[in-house]
């Protein structure tokens, strides 16, 4: 006759692909501490449904990322779903990380405790400050899932987990602050074949980029995604709520981000709001709105491996990719494609980025070019500006807002969605840099600076043949016209 353990065991393994009817199934509901509670919430039962469907596909990677607002049961279905992925199949592994180590310490980890406490297979499994594994001591290594507080200095944590034909579960927990490198190790746990893999990302929206707002927006075919609304789950505090809304308004990033489940218009340091950078993508100008304006182009060489040197074109509120082209050490290549645009658009100005760009500047200057370059890191024209680079982003940022347009490019769209401001006491502007971007996972914004670098200098649309430069800094030409700019950028 089977022991009363071997039958709670078989009775666990009924639900090793149902997870809803597990949480059914595996707590008293109704009873002690939830009594007055039937079940899970009608978002719940909806997650665990679509788990249940597709973890029964070979090879399909189960992939879940849930935004919502604040109170709705969002730690109790991450405690539900550890408790379902270690004790419905042997020898399961898993991590669960998140924002800080706060948060994973204080109320992921409680929660599954609590629900640990009242879970009818608790006698099967061991919960410390830090993990949850099997009391059998031949399992304790292999049958663990574990919490470990995400670090860019210490990625190797998550780079180890694989689980060749078993069971792998990965839980983000508060997703929108984990950084891009933590989602990219992470990955490398999605390899193994014949391995069960569930990856679920769980948080409110408070940034609109990174990974987690990458789930719902460019990698959105590859996630099952969901919004949650506070105000239909039945326990958060609707007084509260209504309060919010009040104070806030409905359309208010507040909003959006504590109670609606959406991502917000701008994160707290955003230059380029998502509304500003989607007003001009793809839009159609008629010719008149533009062909008046100089003609210049902006260029951003690639300073790392993974980067692409960004060539574009604008003319007044009309911009255009001209070429991405990858890390090229030649640099006389990358001119050819320069003056080739230029002779054919009979561009006005052509910029080029200081700091990656001399070699470019030098190969055109053999060609006869006469091409500017712009140090991001020299004085901004004007003080409130830290330095040129933050000048010309502004300046690009009211470019949009005037109408400003440029294809309709995903890249370009993220790279001007990607640089945030950073802070300062005197309250001049300053833009993070590329490294500082790099750190928290953001790629290079070449596009956005190429087109950035066009706001640099003043250009006067000129005729070809130009008389001479007058004291006011001005290009005179015949019929009157004027090119306005540096006596470097003299033809």
């Amino acid at each position: 006759m089977a022991s009363d353990e071997d039958q709670l065991i078989e009775f666990l393994a009924e639900f090793t692909h149902d997870p809803l009817g597990f949480v059914y199934a595996a707590f008293p509901w109704g009873e002690g501490e939830l009594k007055g509670m039937d079940g899970p919430e009608k978002w719940q039962c909806e997650l665990l449904a679509d788990v249940r469907d597709k973890i029964k596909t070979p090879n399909d990677i189960v992939r879940e990322a849930i935004a919502s607002g604040h109170g709705i049961g969002k730690s109790a279905l991450v405690a539900w779903m550890i408790l379902w992925g270690i004790s419905t199949y042997e020898d399961t592994r898993g991590v669960v990380t998140a924002n800080t180590a706060t948060q994973l310490e204080t109320k992921t980890w409680p929660e599954l405790i609590k629900w640990h406490q009242r879970f009818i297979g608790k006698i099967l499994f061991e919960v410390t400050a830090t993990a949850i594994f099997s009391i059998d001591g031949d399992h304790a290594k292999t049958w663990r899932i574990d919490a470990i507080p995400w670090s860019e200095n210490n990625t190797e944590a998550f780079a180890g987990l694989h689980n060749q034909g078993k069971r792998i579960l990965v839980i983000f927990d508060e997703a929108s602050a984990i950084t891009n490198p933590i989602w990219e190790v992470a990955e490398g746990a999605m390899t193994d074949a014949d391995t069960e893999i569930i990856w679920c990302a769980f948080g409110n929206p408070t940034r609109n980029n990174g990974r987690f707002f990458d789930c719902f927006h460019r990698l959105r075919a590859y996630w099952r995604n969901r919004q949650i609304d506070s105000r239909t789950v039945r326990f958060s505090n609707k007084k509260t709520i209504a309060e919010w809304i009040e104070q806030w308004g409905i359309d208010s990033d507040f909003v959006k981000v504590r109670i609606l489940g959406q991502f917000p218009s701008a994160s707290a340091n955003q230059l380029i709001s998502m509304d500003i950078a989607e007003s001009g993508r793809g839009k159609h100008l008629n010719t008149w709105q533009y062909d008046f304006a100089p003609i210049i182009i902006g260029v951003d060489p690639a300073w790392t491996g993974g980067d692409m040197t960004a060539i574009v074109l604008r003319q007044g509120l009309r911009c255009s990719i001209i070429a991405k082209i990858p890390r090229n050490d030649n640099d006389f290549v990358i001119a050819q494609v320069i003056a080739q645009a230029e002779d054919k658009n009979k561009a006005d100005a052509v910029f080029i980025d200081l700091g990656w760009g001399q070699g470019i500047y030098s190969a055109g200057k053999t060609m006869g070019r006469n091409w500017q370059l712009i140090g991001f890191g020299e004085r901004s024209p004007e003080r409130s500006y830290l330095n040129m680079r933050a000048y010309i982003w502004c300046k690009m940022r009211e470019w949009l807002k005037e109408g400003g347009a440029y294809p309709d490019d995903q890249q370009m769209y993220d790279d001007l969605t990607g640089p945030e401001l950073k802070p300062r006491p005197d309250n001049v502007i300053q833009l993070e840099s590329k490294e500082d971007m790099k750190k928290r996972g953001v790629a290079s914004p070449n596009l956005a600076d190429a087109i950035a670098i066009t706001f640099a200098r003043n250009v006067v649309k000129k005729d070809s043949n130009i008389n001479h430069m007058g004291k006011d800094g001005m290009y005179y030409a015949n019929g009157g016209n004027m090119y306005k700019g540096q006596s470097n950028l003299r033809r």
